[in-house]
């Protein structure tokens, strides 16, 4: 795991993102971060509702370090921005802010907000994965084909409600619900599946957990360069609940109708299935590849003991 020096700067304008169409940052706990911040250095605070705001603030960062406010989804849409400005080169301050804050978990960063900030203010830059897809997209933790993006678009309709509960309240209702896909599966050319028998679920993962903690691909490291890649074949009504019983567990990995591979490049096609990437609902798509790309950014992490 690299980390990299140097990172603390007493002088450094902080530009901090908020997106105030995520709906997920409390404004006690951003307060408690912002006040340790400017505590420490100059901060600026820029509000975006959409990718064409946080495209023309992350296009002008003019030296500033960016900081992100918010969850995975709000994560997803500033490194995009910052890949679109060519600027992923900047470390990345993150304050977890949001419902599943999985890859802020993975990477050992503090839900707390005043700690959180203290770790923009002071840590070192540990360089991340990204995974880029045939379309352009990116994914900085995980991307789900099937029961994953169902479960993500029933999740998103309660989250405002239940807060994190939403995540398996909507897996297990989607879950219960959902027949399968025919879908082809492929890492680095090698088929998983041939497409003939329904896949319940494929997730390609940089990082171990997605909805708030489940660890669907427990032994993935965002910095080793590979992607963790998961199918689920139980569509059958007592496998898919038994299922849904191992992964809450985390025993999901043992049974014979999951197969669990690591590789660099992963390839989907068949019949139309729906896409959640890092908690984003897509559009259903009947092909996508992805691709690993090893240490393409970095996040600001709590700096090594003795630092």
């Amino acid at each position: 795991m690299p980390i990299l020096p140097g990172c603390d700067d007493p002088g450094m304008t902080l530009l901090v993102v908020v997106n105030r169409s995520a709906g997920t940052a409390d404004d006690e706990a951003l307060d408690t971060a912002l006040d340790v911040l400017r505590g420490g250095t100059d901060v600026e605070v820029a509000a975006t509702a959409d990718a064409g705001e946080l495209d023309r603030v992350l296009a002008g960062l003019d030296g500033r370090r960016p900081v992100v406010a918010g969850g995975d989804g709000s994560l997803h849409a500033a490194v995009a921005a910052l890949d679109r400005a060519g600027a992923l080169d900047r470390p990345l301050g993150v304050l977890p802010l949001g419902t599943g804050n999985d890859l802020a978990r993975a990477l050992g960063l503090p839900l707390d907000p005043a700690e959180a900030a203290a770790v923009v203010l002071g840590g070192a830059a540990r360089p991340l994965d990204l995974l880029r897809d045939d379309a352009g997209g990116i994914v900085v933790n995980a991307v789900h084909a099937g029961v994953g993006a169902d479960a993500g678009e029933r999740a998103h309709r309660l989250k405002d409600t239940l807060g994190a509960v939403a995540y398996p309240l909507g897996a297990a209702v989607a879950g219960v619900t959902t027949p399968g896909w025919r879908l082809r599966v492929e890492v680095d050319g090698a088929a998983v599946t041939d497409g003939g028998t329904p896949v319940l679920m494929a997730g390609v993962c940089n990082g171990p957990t997605i909805g708030g903690g489940t660890a669907l691909a427990p032994d993935a490291r965002p910095d080793d360069g590979l992607a963790d890649v998961v199918v689920v074949t139980a569509t059958g009504p007592a496998a898919r609940a038994a299922f849904a019983a191992a992964l809450a567990t985390g025993r999901h990995a043992g049974r014979d109708d999951v197969v669990v591979v690591r590789g660099r490049e992963v390839s989907l096609s068949g019949e139309p299935v729906g896409l959640d990437a890092d908690g984003e609902l897509q559009d259903p798509v009947t092909a996508r590849t992805w691709r690993v790309q090893p240490a393409a950014w970095s996040v600001l992490v709590p700096s090594a003991p003795g630092r």
